[in-house]
């Protein structure tokens, strides 16, 4: 698939202040959009407007954004190899979403992608709506297959410990090698992982953190979360000393706006989230771990610590920055389960 370089320039422009996001653009416009079938070379410009919108007004995340973009996209390019036309927005009706929906079935989708897909779709026309492209949204009362009910993985507190010390102990191995050791970013890893576990940060509110937002007298943090939501978390003491230990090493006093973490020992650039998810595979096969875990299953565990410590659950939620009680709950499922479980093996009238 090929763009103009006009149509480059434009949203690139649209997303100059949002530099992750504009080098998803760029590498939308000029590689192929990965789908199961070629997709059509015209962007609609009510797309555009849209993601514009997230990205200005409502402060999506870049993944987010990605999100939406890859499936407005892929029902666009869809509908037009069905009809033979770009869809008209204003036009559709349930009976075209209903079609979608069975493509996507033939697909061997699981349920949470089509209902990512659909919530996207459902975004899309309330933002219609609101700009008076649209009437109604044809996706209301759609049914939709129920979502996979899974419990979020997470790491024992043993096995939480054993990463922590992961980074540590790596740098010792490497050091007493061959190889010319970066103290720094061991260092530096050692913190995110601190920092994460102490938190229960996404990884994309850890890249964003920056000096200032360390309230160091106090043990607090300001949180960027999703939507431009801010949150105060507490940061618990070694963590605290993990980042101290980082700057130190680093030869790095940030102030103000500048990053907390570095993405490269030798550039003041912040840290981005797959180097994090590639550190993080490292600690883990270095622990002993499953090194499919991901930085957000260390968010899991911090939520299912604290609730098998006693913590309640709208505290849980605060912490977690979730906006409905009913996401957090999910954790307290998965305490009642681990509870079921030692009550069987351990009540001799169980």
């Amino acid at each position: 698939m090929r763009f103009s370089v006009d149509l480059i320039v434009v949203v690139s422009a649209l997303c100059a202040d949002f530099e992750p996001q504009a080098r998803l653009y760029t590498k939308l416009w000029h590689h192929p959009f990965e789908m199961n079938e070629p997709a059509e070379p015209k962007v609609d410009g009510w797309i555009l407007k849209f993601l514009r919108h997230l990205l200005t007004e409502k402060g999506a995340s870049v993944y987010t954004e990605r999100n939406y973009r890859q499936a407005l996209l892929e029902f666009a390019g869809w509908f037009q190899r069905q009809r033979q036309t770009p869809p008209d927005w204003n036009a559709l009706r349930r009976d075209d979403f209903r079609d979608f929906l069975r493509f996507l079935g033939r697909s061997q989708l699981s349920r949470a992608a089509v209902q990512l897909r659909f919530s996207a779709l459902r975004t899309f026309y309330k933002f219609l709506v609101r700009q008076g492209a649209a009437a109604v949204s044809p996706i209301r009362k759609l049914s939709l297959p129920a979502r996979e009910k899974r419990l979020p993985h997470f790491l024992t507190v043993a096995q939480l410990d054993d990463l922590l010390r992961a980074p540590g102990q790596e740098l010792k191995r490497v050091a007493a090698g061959k190889k010319k050791a970066q103290a720094s970013s061991y260092f530096r890893d050692a913190a995110i992982l601190e920092v994460i576990y102490s938190c229960g940060l996404r990884v994309s509110e850890l890249c964003q953190l920056r000096a200032e937002d360390v309230d160091w007298p106090g043990q607090l943090v300001r949180v960027r979360g999703k939507g431009k939501k801010e949150r105060l978390a507490p940061i618990g003491a070694p963590a605290l000393e993990a980042i101290r230990a980082y700057w130190k090493h680093r030869r790095y006093e940030p102030a103000g706006a500048m990053p907390v973490f570095l993405a490269r020992p030798r550039q003041v650039a912040p840290l981005t989230a797959r180097t994090v998810q590639l550190r993080l595979k490292r600690y883990l096969r270095a622990a002993g771990l499953d090194p499919r875990i991901t930085p957000h299953q260390l968010r899991h565990s911090f939520a299912t610590h604290l609730l098998d410590a006693g913590a309640d659950l709208r505290s849980v939620q605060e912490l977690l920055g979730h906006a409905h009680l009913v996401t957090t709950q999910v954790y307290t499922h998965l305490t009642t389960e681990r509870l079921k479980r030692a009550y069987d093996q351990a009540h001799p009238r169980a």
